[in-house]
């Protein structure tokens, strides 16, 4: 077996469902995992869309979650992406710390789940980290990473007959 990571929410390269995105609820999906590699100390996840604003002309990777120190005895972060104790958020570049579900401008959108297994803790500062730092600190302790993709189209706006 591998180290692998899943949603109990929506399978690998399937649609995330609305209730996850900026039409629905806006909620974390639960991600489990299984397999980590002997040794893990912590993990570490990063959700991003490469595909910013449309994936017919990306022009940026949009960060949407980042977390960090979550035990390397975990094995799930549930529905609503409440963290273990010790564990935390760090800064998405929606400028939010925690979730911040899909809200693609335009087009389907894939959104990449990657935990990392690490074999340290890292330091807790006293602001989140944002995804450019988790990466310097995470850089040469990572003894495994695990990967999901999920993608996303924003529903067509419905004409109602109403003119404004």
């Amino acid at each position: 077996m591998s180290f692998t990571l899943r949603s109990r929410n929506f399978a690998n390269e399937q649609s995330i469902p609305d209730r996850h995105t900026c039409v629905g609820a806006g909620e974390a999906p639960a991600l489990e995992w299984s397999e980590a590699p002997k040794g893990t100390v912590s993990f570490a996840l990063i959700v991003d869309d490469p595909d910013a604003p449309d994936p017919r002309a990306p022009q940026r990777v949009f960060v949407h979650w980042v977390a960090y120190n979550i035990p390397g005895g975990e094995t799930e972060i549930p529905q609503g992406g409440q963290l273990p104790m010790n564990a935390a958020h760090g800064k998405n570049d929606f400028g939010v710390v925690g979730w911040s579900g899909p809200c693609p401008p335009r087009g389907r959108h894939r959104y990449f789940f990657r935990l990392h297994a690490l074999d340290t803790w890292l330091p807790r500062e006293q602001r989140p980290y944002t995804r450019a730092q988790l990466e310097e600190m995470i850089a040469g302790h990572v003894l495994a990473s695990a990967t999901l993709m999920g993608t996303y189209e924003k529903p067509a706006r419905r004409e109602t007959g109403a003119h404004p």
